[in-house]
């Protein structure tokens, strides 16, 4: 028997397992495709960052260790590579009164352009955030499983967990497409599937799901510096002459989504010079799991048999999630700074 069980190898899951085999306990991984981040972290913009935007519920506690987390992974993990770019969120007329956050610059269109010289129209005000950063997604959470198997942990993929089981109203395992998995404590890691998971144990969490649809670009390298914010798009290299774009989510057909692409791929060859040489690669909607009062973690039973860990955003997170869920299961101390993210807390 495994002591630990972590159901899903998307970022979060990635990052429990290998933050408690690297502490030394015995954990397998269960992940039902064939490789780590195979559905919605592959398809994040996985944009990080500390301030600004949304921080509901306790995201607000965990947000001030980010940067530092990810900075601990660089260190830990050679082959992750974190591209340290800043954010320029542009807009046709930023408000006058809104003030930026901490660590946030109003700059104007000299600063601007110097920052993102191949803006075709540089607006009069933007708002940069220096210390804002991207990651490949797939490439961290494939290094955190990897890394996790080095420090010993067993790592399962095309092995769908269909329920929990539940003996005496305790939670002794989970039923898989390949058996049964028992251990003393399961995370359940596995974005929105973990509600449907979770109700033999009558757990109320509130967890929607979020579509989001991502293209892939191939560019001329360098042609966007930073992650760019517009009101038309958002775009950042993730290597060189590789760009990820968000695409405004559209409900109804093949051909209304194929639309919206091509859509924000004009508006993106319209901002920038050298844009005409952008194609579009290719792109998917992912359902992104989304608390609805901010990230979910902690133990769902009064037996502390199963523990859940649901956040937006996850890529964002997952370091310093990782790191307290391992510190929590190890010590059976709770870590303060998830005091507001508990299942009973929402």
């Amino acid at each position: 028997m495994s002591a630990v069980v972590v159901v899903g190898a998307g970022i979060v899951g990635s990052s429990v397992a290998y933050h408690l085999a690297r502490r030394g306990i015995p954990v397998t991984l269960l992940e039902q495709g064939p490789a780590p981040a195979t559905g919605v972290t592959g398809d994040s913009f996985a944009w990080i960052r500390s301030s600004g935007g949304r921080w509901p519920g306790g995201a607000q506690d965990l947000s001030e260790h980010v940067l530092a987390d990810y900075r601990r992974l660089e260190n830990e993990l050679p082959h992750v590579t974190v591209r340290r770019t800043g954010s320029l969120s542009l807009a046709d007329t930023p408000a006058q009164d809104s003030r930026p956050g901490p660590g946030q610059f109003r700059i104007g269109p000299r600063d601007i352009a110097a920052l993102e010289p191949n803006l075709r129209h540089p607006p009069d005000q933007a708002i940069h955030t220096p210390s804002d950063a991207g990651v490949d997604p797939t490439a961290l959470a494939h290094a955190l499983v990897a890394a996790a198997g080095a420090h010993g942990a067993t790592v399962l993929y095309e092995t769908a967990v269909t329920s929990l089981q539940v003996t005496n109203r305790r939670v002794e395992g989970v039923l898989t497409s390949t058996g049964l998995h028992a251990a003393a404590t399961i995370v359940l890691t596995a974005g929105t599937n973990v509600p449907k998971l979770c109700e033999p144990l009558s757990a109320d969490l509130a967890i929607t799901a979020s579509p989001a649809t991502l293209a892939r670009v191939t560019a001329p390298p360098g042609l966007v510096k930073t992650i760019v914010a517009s009101p038309d798009f958002e775009v950042r290299e993730v290597r060189d002459g590789d760009l990820l774009l968000v695409v405004p989510h559209v409900e109804g057909t093949a051909a209304a989504l194929e639309q919206a692409a091509q859509d924000a791929l004009q508006h993106l060859k319209t901002a920038f010079q050298g844009g005409d040489q952008c194609r579009l690669l290719g792109y998917r909607t992912g359902r992104r799991p989304m608390p609805v009062h901010g990230p979910v973690i902690g133990y769902a039973t009064n037996h502390r048999s199963v523990y859940v860990a649901v956040m937006h955003s996850a890529i964002t997170l997952a370091p310093t999630v990782g790191r307290l869920i391992a510190d929590e299961l190890v010590t059976d101390r709770p870590a303060p700074e998830l005091q507001r993210c508990r299942p009973d807390a929402h």
